[in-house]
């Protein structure tokens, strides 16, 4: 029984290290996506976070670093995540996406972040959800 669970084992090591960094990539290598708390990816980037939310839920603090000013939110569930990104993309901007973390900012900042937290980089929707109450256009129509 211990030879299938080793070619399983060994099957995972190779299907990881072939979706890693194969060669003529235009992007930097992604480093292994970072776990921890708020503070502990923080300092990860160099940045003293300035909390705004601190519930069990979510805890979400702004920061700035040398890369630029972005927002850092910690999740405690995967679907407290998951129903956070879907609100939050609406007002567009650049999501870099960890395990239960997300770091909200400028495309170059975030970026910058992958290169130290990993992640994955998504993008929010380019414009507002049309006609929501919640637009800050800066012109209200009604």
């Amino acid at each position: 029984m211990t030879r299938p669970m080793l070619a399983a084992a060994g099957a995972v090591a190779v299907f990881a290290l072939a979706g890693c960094g194969s060669g003529g990539d235009d992007k930097a290598a992604v480093p292994e996506t970072a776990t921890g708390s708020l503070e502990h990816l923080a300092a990860e980037v160099k940045c003293k976070p300035n909390m705004q939310t601190d519930a069990d839920e979510i805890r979400q603090a702004l920061c700035k670093n040398t890369d630029g000013r972005f927002v850092l939110a910690t999740f405690a569930t995967d679907r407290g995540q998951a129903e956070w990104l879907s609100g939050a993309k609406d007002y567009g901007g650049y999501y870099l996406v960890g395990r239960k973390w997300v770091a909200v900012g400028q495309e170059k900042t975030v970026a910058a972040l992958q290169t130290t937290l990993g992640g994955s980089m998504e993008e929010g929707s380019e414009h507002m959800n049309p006609g929501g109450s919640h637009n800050s256009s800066g012109s209200h129509h009604g």
